[in-house]
């Protein structure tokens, strides 16, 4: 059964104008809605509990989800750095969905529906970027649903990183598990692109063979920098400030079959020991690659991508979450809404939401500079 889905978005300067006007551009609710998604910008973190409470009051949706953020989303549209919310509402079958954060838990391992489903299939959640350990949180909750897959992101804020469960939460991990009755299609954009020697050429993989925690010392039993230097080229090697600024190290994901990877930032060069540093600990024999991050690789990927999921679905989706990175949007596409726009246009006006995140969670691990797009379909 494919859920019912209204959503509705609007920027005020205080949240219950915001709350209003977007209430009024999704009613009428779908018949029988039962989950929230909720984005609010931080302007309005303060009352975070206030709107939550005037939601389930004039909804009558008493489960809802969702984070603050520098940056809202809706279908088309960004919101960055200006007070905004986006709302979201769907209509699922019973004992399809359940909220969870560290005083609710997932239905446990194994656990069946009425209807024989899963009862924990995959997960969208949101994680404090304060938590301690939070790619062993993310982990961890992979391994508590059937699929092994979550979507989401971490919370962003200049002031306090809140997440929604049923409540306003602080720390930790929370989102919603849904059963193996509802079905979704996701999938992950890079803003980057790995360097090739040429045009047509795989991408230059090199070996860690001396290192220590996150400090590479040698590449492919050479000094580090000096086999950086030689991916930049001449142009970026001269201006290792710079560069620092536009390339990303790329760790791939081993036994990924859509050549995916992690990207981390360069954190560190040191041109007397001719030494890098990543923000990652890295280990002899990982494979690393470096990466231009640019609005031509993002656009790129993204229209890779979206024309992927689209031949999955055959047809327009029900509705959409996407988490975006606070390094995206206008900074990488060039012109507000530029990102959002590709997505409708390529898929259709259909209902999402989301946010611009502070780490971008797919499938068990932690992402930087992507874009996660979830469909139900």
């Amino acid at each position: 059964m494919t859920p019912a889905f209204r959503f509705g978005h609007a920027s005020a300067r205080n949240w219950r104008m915001a709350a209003k006007a977007s209430l009024e551009a999704l009613e009428p609710l779908p018949a029988g809605a039962n989950l929230g998604f909720v984005y609010f910008s931080e302007h309005y973190s303060g009352e975070a509990e206030a709107l939550l409470g005037w939601l389930v009051d004039r909804t009558g949706v008493r489960d809802w989800v969702g984070s603050v953020g520098i940056g809202v989303i809706a279908t088309g549209t960004e919101y960055l750095e200006e007070p905004a919310l986006a709302l979201m509402v769907g209509a699922f079958p019973p004992d399809s969905f359940q909220v969870f954060s560290g005083a609710s838990m997932p239905p446990r391992a194994g656990a069946r529906t009425r209807s024989g489903a899963h009862a924990a299939d995959f997960a969208v959640v949101h994680g404090d970027p304060g938590s301690d350990d939070m790619p062993g949180l993310i982990e961890d909750m992979s391994h508590k649903v059937e699929s092994g897959f979550l979507v989401g992101g971490l919370s962003s804020s200049r002031m306090r990183t809140l997440q929604i469960a049923n409540g306003v939460l602080h720390g930790g991990l929370s989102g919603v598990v849904f059963s193996s009755d509802i079905r979704v299609a996701t999938r992950l954009t890079q803003g980057c692109a790995p360097l090739r020697a040429g045009a047509g050429e795989a991408p230059r993989v090199h070996r860690v063979t001396k290192c220590e925690r996150n400090i590479i010392v040698l590449l492919d039993g050479r000094p580090a920098l000096d086999v950086f230097r030689e991916d930049v080229g001449d142009d970026l090697a001269r201006d290792l400030n710079r560069a620092a600024h536009l390339i990303l190290a790329g760790l791939p994901i081993p036994a990924s079959d859509t050549g995916d990877y992690l990207v981390r930032n360069l954190v560190g060069i040191d041109t007397r020991n001719r030494l890098i540093a990543i923000g990652a600990p890295v280990e002899p024999g990982m494979p690393i690659m470096f990466c231009r991050r640019g609005g031509a690789a993002a656009r790129e990927d993204l229209q890779r991508m979206l024309k992927s999921i689209a031949l999955a679905l055959g047809g327009e989706p029900a509705a959409g979450l996407y988490y975006s990175c606070l390094g995206r949007g206008a900074n990488m596409f060039g012109a507000k809404s530029a990102e959002m726009q590709m997505i409708r246009d390529e898929l259709g006006n259909f209902p999402m939401v989301g946010f611009f995140a502070n780490g971008e969670i797919s499938h068990d691990r932690l992402y930087g500079y992507t874009g996660v797009l979830t469909l139900f379909v």
